[in-house]
């Protein structure tokens, strides 16, 4: 039995983040860790356009969760090259620093991958970033990743 029996990760679709997942995946792989790939979204606030454009049963294509979905899917098939076992998968709404604290103190995760992207930028410097956010406030060990 490994020191991880879940590691977590987030992950928002770029290429960098994709790259925390690769670490995730391999430091799960290791351990013999369940592997949690989480992926924060904000939902569409108007869909009206986009059914009437699409019609209601092609909107959904583009509008809620999907996106979130598909990042995830890919994100799951990366790790699972990468060599991890068992890969769960959560598309949460909220904000991201928000939604990936809870569900890693929700589902009590030993360990909480992020990528840096954000953390050397401008922006980052005067207003924080997510992974600076997420590494304030997780309730667990954080692995901030050299993705940038």
């Amino acid at each position: 039995m490994g020191a991880y029996q879940l590691v977590a990760v987030g992950t928002d679709g770029s290429e960098s983040s994709y790259r925390a997942v690769d670490r995730a995946a391999t430091v799960a792989a290791d351990s013999s860790a369940t592997l949690l790939i989480i992926c924060a979204y904000h939902p569409a606030k108007n869909t009206g356009q986009a059914e009437q454009q699409l019609g209601e049963d092609a909107a959904y294509h583009v509008v809620g969760s999907t996106p979130a979905e598909e990042t995830l899917r890919d994100a799951k098939e990366r790790a699972s090259s990468k060599g991890a076992g068992e890969v769960e998968t959560v598309a949460v709404e909220g904000d991201p620093i928000e939604a990936v604290t809870n569900v890693v103190n929700d589902r009590k995760a030993d360990l909480l991958v992020i990528g840096n992207r954000g953390l050397n930028s401008l922006s980052g410097r005067l207003l924080g970033s997510v992974p600076q956010g997420i590494s304030r406030k997780a309730p667990t060990d954080v692995l901030i990743v050299h993705t940038t």
